[in-house]
């Protein structure tokens, strides 16, 4: 009795959540009755029977499979096909085949929970729904339902057996586990709605599975029939939760699974799928479903374990369910629907019910007005930047921090960090590595012993530990080793740790103790995306705001999630993330391909972001034209006067900032030396202008030479260091110490031009070197690393990279036979500038591409970049300003800015008049423009191996490039 009154109560709550109409009915209700009756009106009691059934097809198979095919659709009038593996191009071939066969057009089914990528090859894979359920704003979900729908429709599927709405209560479900939105009811609810509100938006059918609830199974229903235990008021308040709300938002369809729940089917062994109490009673009648029901695979062993194949059809019919997916035996199941409705088992209004609703799915999906799918451009059509952009979307939304003592992230403090990454797991890492070393230095780390592998780490004081899982399948195993387990224990009991999984949330549950680990990230999956997102947010370049979809433990309960904020460091995305195109950004491609064929430059690297977030980063060429080896995105170059403004310049502005000068200081004021010679007078705002009648260049070097022969000669050089001899100015050769002197005297010296107005000098920026260091009592290169360089990240940016880099990472500028007679690689190019031992305000300065973009994104930002002020806004202003241009003078103070005269070129004529940046001699080229967000690295090595050739000069190749970047800007 008591039983009965607790079923009765039950079955109360269940039909209060009941659908008041079909939701397979369009709101053309008489064209879709009138199609419906057309079609149904025809019908033979066999091709009634036929449209129950939805066999597998495949598009990966050969011509005998499509002949069966063709036999079953002509012989039986199968309802509908369920494609597995292929590939769309074929799937799409093959459906415009068999809907050709078919007189009633074919419902197309389809597994794709995460996308086209679930059966067919060369598709766009998105996140598994565990991924998701990390997701706070559902919008996004709705996006995905959204795009997955067009995916679909694309290639001629109209019902997509997606959301998988079963909670997740069980870490040990064999079957379910990532294809779950998690273990919260409301959670998982909201994305399903989400969800199929998106899919059906663009007319695919959604359909919720597994009815009743597949999520807190111990075994898989495809090898056995799981048993579920539960009273009703469980199924009700959990497994059944999803399913009401979802039936008041027009869902079209549900799968029945194969499940062993006493509660609801008390006939012991009876799977739910062929269980009258649970189809009709449960699902029909009291919670009044008046959409398509669907079977699960009537293959499965949970079902076909249980009976003979005609008789699991008849039982799955009889049970209420509408539509028999993948029947093992058509002819035999046709045969024994025959002979039940002869014998009154059920009656032809029972069949006819659910023919009709078929074909009101038929007519809802599209198929009144079936037209062959177009078979060209399939690809172009499912694999495209909208798709690259929401999975990103949804990564970011996703990657979830649940531990993070101490604010470790994001990681700030980079001029005081020594950053080591271990790997755990087995599968692929290179993206990830490939991001972190975007940020700073990081090293990896491994031995074959932990004794060895703790002996290195000591040299380190955080230690980055990856756990990175096959990301090929939501059922392929996350779960760490003992012995991974054991070297995570013992590495966090020594070192700063920061746990990153790329795997499953359950992963952590073997983690007996976090005690010892300072951050825990999960990023969910190890895809390239995610890899690259995740090691972004370590370092704040994005923020990070997921919540966990699962508990972990009583640790970490469902809904944990630290936020943590931007702080303003580059990220790296796709061109359209920040409205560009990447097809006419591509012209760059062209451009420099261009270069290294026509020997403009052997090689070099290109860099472009907007609005801080990099979306064109590659080398190109090779480092000499003997092509040996090819120019790498981490390979140095040498910036020459672009140094000006990365090397010579950042401390004259923190110098004014700190009110150690002003811009209209006299240069005899600042340095003693120029004092009551021609240069006296001159304002420190006119000489950064280039406006002081300044002299271009002095050749100091010829009077130390041969004139003839070109040998140095001995008076000032020497092949070793020595006391005497210190001043490195190329390989084994040095410059004698009192010649520093020397240089500044001939620069105070020089004659004044002639002419007032402007005329380009760096004169002034080799005087830059000596004022920093007698005010501040530091040299200027070791200044610049401190205040600037370490702090950024950017470990690239140095004087003297022989110190630190190996040759072969720095590519060669000239085979100089004029003044040291042997290739420069390393050793600056700038004759003066070498003879200032490799550092000058005037040029000096090596990098790559990604590095210069951090000083020049912190300008950008007006001097703000990874949670650090550099300089107030105002500093940067004032430089970045032209005083003289009603001279004609184009430049700010130090940086360059756009021509004012049409002909010149000094950046792209789309630059705004805010705009800076600066060129150098060997190549090199950066510009920056707060109007558009747009930043513009180029390097290259131009002068190799002969500064004769001035092609890029010539070609304008720098300010071309320039255009691009611009006109690839979306309207």
């Amino acid at each position: 009795m008591k039983k009965l009154i607790i079923a009765s109560v039950f079955l109360m709550c269940v039909s209060a959540f009941a659908q008041q109409r079909s939701p397979l009915q369009t709101p053309d209700t008489e064209n879709q009755k009138k199609w419906v009756d057309s079609i149904f009106n025809t019908l033979t009691l066999d091709q009634k029977i036929g449209q129950l059934f939805m066999i597998q097809a495949y598009s990966n198979r050969d011509d005998k499979q499509t002949d069966f095919i063709k036999k079953m659709i002509q012989e039986y009038q199968v309802g509908g096909l369920i494609f597995m593996q292929g590939t769309p191009e074929k799937q799409v071939q093959l459906t415009n085949i068999y809907q050709s066969e078919s007189n009633i057009p074919l419902l197309i089914g389809f597994d794709g929970e995460w996308g086209l990528d679930m059966r067919l090859k060369n598709t766009f894979r998105y996140p598994w729904n565990m991924t998701l359920g990390a997701v706070q704003d559902n919008m996004l979900i709705e996006q995905f339902g959204t795009r997955l729908g067009l995916h679909c429709k694309r290639v001629g599927i109209h019902i997509n057996f997606a959301p998988v709405v079963d909670i997740n209560t069980n870490p040990e479900n064999p079957i379910i586990g990532n294809r779950s939105f998690g273990e919260n009811k409301y959670n998982v609810t909201e994305k399903a709605i989400a969800f199929t509100k998106g899919m059906q938006s663009v007319g695919v059918l959604a359909n919720a599975k597994h009815f009743p609830g597949h999520g807190d199974t111990a075994t898989d229903s495809h090898k056995t029939l799981p048993y579920l235990d539960f009273s009703l008021n469980r199924l009700d308040s959990i497994e059944l939760y999803p399913y009401k709300k979802l039936f008041k938002t027009d869902l079209a369809s549900v799968m029945i699974a194969h499940l062993n729940v006493p509660a609801l089917e008390p006939k012991d062994g009876v799977p739910t799928s062929i269980s009258h109490n649970v189809v009709t009673k449960l699902l029909k009648e009291k919670m009044n479903f008046k959409g398509l029901i669907f079977t699960d695979a009537l293959n499965m062993k949970g079902a076909a374990n249980y009976a003979q194949p005609g008789d699991i059809d008849l039982a799955a019919f009889l049970a209420g369910n509408d539509m028999l997916l993948i029947p093992e035996d058509v002819n035999a199941a046709v045969l024994k629907l025959k002979h039940a409705l002869s014998t009154n088992v059920f009656t032809e209004a029972r069949l006819n019910e659910s023919v009709r609703k078929i074909l009101n799915a038929k007519y809802w999906a599209g198929l009144h007005h079936f037209t062959p799918i177009k078979e060209d451009h399939i690809e172009d059509d499912i694999i495209t930047t909208t798709d690259d952009l929401l999975y990103r979307s949804l990564m970011k939304e996703a990657v979830t921090l649940v531990k993070n003592k101490d604010a470790t992230l994001p990681i700030q403090d980079l001029a005081t960090s020594k950053i080591a990454y271990v790997k755990l797991g087995d599968s692929d890492n290179a993206n990830f590595v490939t991001t972190l070393k975007k940020y700073t230095e990081v090293d990896e780390v491994s031995d074959a012993s932990l004794t060895g592998l703790l002996k290195k780490l000591k040299a380190y004081n955080t230690v980055i530990v990856g756990f990175h899982k096959s990301n090929d399948s939501p059922w392929k195993s996350y779960k760490m080793s003992a012995k991974e387990l054991t070297w995570l224990k013992e590495i966090s009991k020594k070192n700063k740790v920061i746990l990153d999984v790329f795997a499953s949330p359950y992963a952590l549950l073997k983690v007996a103790d976090f005690s010892n680990i300072e951050a825990v990230l999960v990023s969910y999956q190890n895809s390239e995306i995610s890899q690259e997102i995740s090691a972004q947010m370590l370092f704040g370049a994005i923020g990070i705001k997921g919540k966990l979809p699962v508990s972990i433990n009583k640790k970490f309960p469902e809904g944990t999630g630290i936020t943590t904020s931007n702080i303003l460091r580059l990220s790296y995305t796709i061109p359209e993330a920040v409205d560009m195109d990447s097809k006419l950004l591509s012209k760059i491609d062209s451009i420099t391909k261009m270069v290294v064929d026509s020997t403009v430059a052997p090689g070099g690297q290109v860099l472009v972001a907007r609005y801080g977030q990099v979306v064109y980063h590659k080398s190109f060429g090779y480092q000499t034209y003997d092509k040996k080896q090819k120019v790498k995105i981490t390979d140095l170059y040498d910036l020459a006067s672009v140094t000006k403004i990365l090397g010579g310049l950042p401390m004259i502005m923190k110098s004014e900032e700190l009110g150690l000068l002003d811009i209209d200081n006299t240069l005899g004021e600042l340095l003693p030396y120029l004092k009551g010679s021609n240069k006296d007078t001159i304002t420190l705002k006119e000489a950064l202008s280039h406006n002081g009648k300044i002299k271009p260049w002095i050749p100091y070097y010829l009077e130390t030479i041969d004139t003839i022969t070109k040998t140095p000669f001995s008076t000032y050089y020497s092949k070793t260091k020595t006391k005497e001899f210190s001043i490195k100015v190329a390989e084994d050769l040095y410059l004698i110490n009192s010649y520093t002197d020397s240089i500044y005297r001939k620069i105070a010296e020089a004659p004044q031009e002639i002419q007032a107005g402007y005329k380009y000098s760096g004169l002034l920026f080799y005087l830059f070197k000596k004022y920093i260091q007698d005010t501040y009592g530091e040299a200027m290169d070791v200044l610049d690393n401190e205040t600037f360089y370490k702090p950024l990240g950017a470990h690239t940016l140095t004087y003297n990279p022989l110190l630190k880099f190996n040759a072969s990472e720095i590519a060669p500028t000239e085979n100089d036979d004029y003044f040291r007679g042997q290739l420069l690689q390393g050793n600056v190019h700038d004759m003066g500038a070498a003879m200032m031992g490799g550092v000058s305000g005037n040029a000096g300065l090596f990098g790559n591409s990604n590095d210069v973009a951090k000083m020049m994104q912190m300008y950008l930002q007006d001097g703000y970049y990874g949670g650090k002020l550099y300089y107030e806004s105002k500093t940067l202003h004032k430089f970045n300003h032209r005083y003289f241009e009603k001279d004609s003078v184009r430049r700010g103070l130090g940086f360059d800015k756009p021509q004012l005269n049409p002909e010149d070129q000094a950046s792209s004529k789309y630059a705004s008049a805010n705009s800076f940046g600066h060129s150098g001699f060997t190549g090199t080229y950066t510009w920056a423009d707060p109007d558009t967000g747009i930043l513009y690295v180029f390097l290259s090595n131009r002068v190799y191996p002969t500064m004769a050739n001035n092609k890029i000069g010539e070609q304008n190749i720098r300010t071309r490039i320039h255009d691009v970047i611009y006109e690839a800007i979306l309207e």
